[in-house]
């Protein structure tokens, strides 16, 4: 959850979703609509799924233990190499490192030079090993680089690394965003009918909002010349959402729903309901 997703967001959502999967095996057992709405609002869906396979294959290969050797838990969908010796070395005392955007910072800034990824790896695990207690290594590294040395301003004054660090008291480097954001144009087809309720089908395994429920969503090649209904910003995407009240009887393999409340929606679509459906 923490991933591209702030603490403060992620802390009731965190306690919430032990209410509803306590367990490993009631999360395998769940159904993925479940599990996308418990996620919902928090973006990335890709994340949810992850968790809801890698409990599936817990449950499955470590017959619902979580594993505790590092090489099984990198096997588990959707975890990394620095997500698992996260996992490792909190749960389970190893000397494995991690290496999110924040270890990455500290280390280049202690080596006063851009780093390769194999490197970052070869150094972080040097450290590591060093260390005494490899939990708190790694803890210690990520809150450096979220506290003291940030990518846009550092507080050498406090830190207690200055004495190796060898671009103390200097400023970072300043850098320009690499992320490109593109204007899609999407016009969002409402069919309503007073017995039925809403035509709703479910997004494509792949790509924005999968597998999530909206009206059937169509890409516009140009833009309309009048304004968007809603305008939703994703971290790649600024997607604008153009509502069109449709007649006609839907087609395709959507459903009716009387409610799209307890499903799991998109944040834009959900806005764009509360606003106009």
């Amino acid at each position: 959850m923490l991933q591209q997703t702030q603490v403060k967001t992620v802390l009731p959502r965190y306690a919430a979703w032990f209410e509803v999967f306590p367990d490993i095996p009631s999360l395998a057992k769940a159904h993925i609509d479940d599990v996308f709405k418990q996620w919902e609002g928090l973006g990335y869906y890709r994340r949810a799924r992850f968790i809801h396979e890698a409990a599936q294959q817990i449950t499955l290969q470590f017959h619902g233990q979580f594993p505790t050797k590092f090489e099984d838990i990198l096997s588990l969908k959707g975890i990394g190499k620095s997500t698992a010796g996260a996992i490792s070395s909190f749960c389970f005392n190893t000397y494995t490192p991690v290496l999110d955007g924040n270890v990455k910072r500290v280390l280049s800034a202690w080596e006063n030079k851009t780093l390769n990824e194999k490197e970052l790896w070869q150094l972080a695990q040097g450290y590591i090993e060093h260390s005494k207690k490899p939990d708190l290594w790694n803890q210690a590294m990520m809150e450096l680089g979220a506290t003291l040395c940030q990518a846009r301003k550092r507080t050498c004054k406090t830190c207690p690394m200055t004495s190796s660090c060898q671009s103390a008291f200097t400023e970072p480097l300043k850098k320009t965003s690499s992320i490109k954001v593109k204007d899609v144009y999407w016009q969002v087809s409402v069919h309503q009918h007073k017995q039925h309720g809403i035509w709703l089908e479910k997004r494509p395994q792949s790509g924005i909002w999968s597998g999530l429920w909206t009206p059937p969503i169509t890409e516009l090649d140009t833009k309309p010349k009048h304004e968007p209904n809603l305008v939703h910003q994703l971290t790649h995407r600024r997607i604008h959402l153009y509502l069109k009240d449709e007649q006609s009887t839907p087609v395709g393999n959507g459903q009716w729903f009387t409610s799209w409340e307890g499903l799991a929606v998109p944040t834009g679509i959900h806005r764009l309901f509360e606003q106009y459906v």
